[in-house]
């Protein structure tokens, strides 16, 4: 890691809405106003003429654009090497348009603290090895030294445990707490159980979704009216992407709204035709109960997987905006015996802890800013942190009861805590073999096809007439930072292969380097 000159941030690049933060010189991470005076931006770009871009535009701009100017969530796409967005010519990726979300943070947070040279970017913690190298990307992309990737519930761990005034502060705070972070926001969800003390904290378990966020719960909303539209009219606004538009923000307001309310109006207009829908809370609520339902079932596993039981948890820390639904705090009440904790904002914790990591990054690299007294530059360097892998990691084998197929073994079962090291012995297929191939997987399916491919080495030139089920030892080592050092021996010759997997799926250095050249030539508002 290295630090490069310029102010040091957190980052939430967010689904729906992203954020950027930074400690203040008495050590409150503080959220930064963008260019309209909001500390959260919608993470919508809209691609005009000339190179021209902006960036969260307000509902009433969205309004009078067309729909096939205006990106969204597009960090759903990211690691998606298929997915592009064709813009006068040009192949834009998900990682350079998220670079371009990323350079209007950047922009306007500099007006506030001045050039901004270093950056902390969240991730959900479900997020893959391939779509945290994308991120890593539209970072660089975007033109911010990117000193690391956090996971969005350690991020508002360290948020909450930091304002509370026990994170390295072993004078006030003694003991330790249980916690647990439930963080639903637009476009994904996570659930993690942490356990901290003044000095330390430590990730049990942790599970989520990267496909489920509110999104989902106004896109619901959009096809209930849709349909109701097209079994009175005959016609469905579906079909047109400007009424689908306009449609999408009349729900994604009235769910807001009904957080608050206990009934709302949705008006749809299509074709000189219109529909007047009244819906309830609950209406809402059983609309939508099975995706709450999933975010229950992985909420009692995670618990299950921490070993913390009902009543047992010190707090439930609510993240993310989806969490001012009324109905996420009934549901966790009743599984946790415990009510929410709103303490800290949900639309800024994740920005506000990634802003406290880099700075404990920043204090232990350099000793500090400059901007920030000794008291604080040695509270951060007193904070360690034990995380887990998301993701169980494997090799591909044969199956030893059906020698016909290959299965996912895995050898880091998910939720072990990092760094880890672990060695086990296999066997050779056939007599005389060659070669010994091992292919790294990510995932927790026994189908390999089931699971992401993120790196594959050889034994080559093994000695002649070696017999099958000759062994074979492979030993994999997790470190701190999220390497992967995967290495294999065939004992009888003592032939070794290994392979360092640093993230090196998605754009390779040259593809994000023209791309960095390229966003220099994009104006964003």
């Amino acid at each position: 890691m290295k630090i490069v000159e310029g102010q040091t941030v957190g980052v939430d690049l967010g689904t729906t809405y992203s954020a950027i933060a930074q400690l203040d010189k008495e050590g409150n991470p503080i959220s930064l106003p963008n260019a309209e005076g909001s500390v959260i931006t919608p993470s919508v770009v809209i691609m005009g003429e000339g190179n021209k871009v902006i960036v969260g535009p307000s509902p009433e701009r969205m309004a009078i654009e067309d729909p096939q100017n205006v990106i969204e969530a597009i960090k759903r796409q990211m690691g998606n090497k298929d997915f592009y967005v064709v813009c006068q010519g040009k192949k834009l990726t998900p990682e350079f348009i998220s670079a371009l979300i990323l350079k209007k943070l950047k922009k306007d947070a500099e007006g506030t603290v001045g050039p901004i040279g270093n950056a902390v970017i969240t991730v959900p913690y479900y997020f893959n090895d391939v779509r945290r190298k994308a991120t890593q990307d539209a970072g660089q992309i975007a033109g911010l030294n990117v000193i690391d990737i956090i996971n969005e519930p350690t991020a508002a761990t360290l948020a909450y445990a930091w304002q509370k005034g026990q994170l390295g502060r072993p004078d006030q705070f003694e003991g330790e707490k249980t916690i647990m972070v439930y963080d639903l926001g637009g476009g994904t969800f996570d659930v993690t159980v942490v356990r901290y003390t003044a000095t330390n904290f430590k990730v049990l378990a942790t599970d989520g979704d990267v496909m489920l966020g509110g999104l989902d719960w106004s896109r619901r909303m959009v096809d209930d009216i849709a349909e109701q539209f097209h079994k009175k009219h005959g016609e469905d606004p579906r079909e047109d992407p400007v009424t689908m538009m306009q449609l999408t923000q009349d729900c994604e307001a009235a769910k807001r709204e009904l957080s608050d309310r206990a009934q709302v109006s949705i008006n749809a207009y299509y074709k000189g035709k219109n529909l007047t829908v009244a819906m309830t809370r609950g209406d809402f609520e059983r609309l939508t109960a099975d995706l709450m339902q999933r975010t229950r079932d992985t909420t009692e596993l995670v618990m299950q997987q921490a070993g913390v039981g009902k009543g047992e948890l010190d707090e439930v820390v609510l993240v993310g905006g989806s969490t001012h639904m009324p109905v996420v705090e009934t549901m966790l009440r009743e599984i946790t015996g415990k009510a929410p904790s709103r303490d800290v904002k949900p639309e800024e914790a994740v920005a506000q802890g990634a802003a406290i990591h880099a700075a404990i990054l920043e204090a232990r690299a350099t000793g500090g800013s400059g901007r920030m007294g000794q008291a604080v530059v040695n509270r951060l360097r007193s904070v360690t942190a034990t995380d887990v892998n998301s993701h169980s990691l494997g090799i591909k084998i044969t199956d030893p009861n059906n020698r016909t197929r290959k299965i996912n073994h895995i050898m880091i079962p998910k939720n072990t805590p990092i760094p880890f090291e672990v060695s086990q012995r296999f066997v050779t297929n056939a007599p005389n073999q060659q070669r010994v191939h091992i292919c790294v997987l990510e995932g927790d399916a026994s189908d390999p096809d089931a699971c992401t491919i993120i790196g594959d080495f050889r034994i080559v030139n093994l000695p002649p007439n070696l017999p099958a089920g000759s062994p074979v030892e492979v030993t994999y080592i997790y470190d701190k930072n999220g390497r992967i050092d995967a290495r294999a021996k065939e004992l009888t010759s003592n032939a070794e292969a290994k392979t360092e997997i640093v993230r090196d799926s998605g754009l390779t250095n040259e593809n994000v380097d023209s791309l960095e050249v390229l966003a220099q030539d994009y104006s964003v508002e």
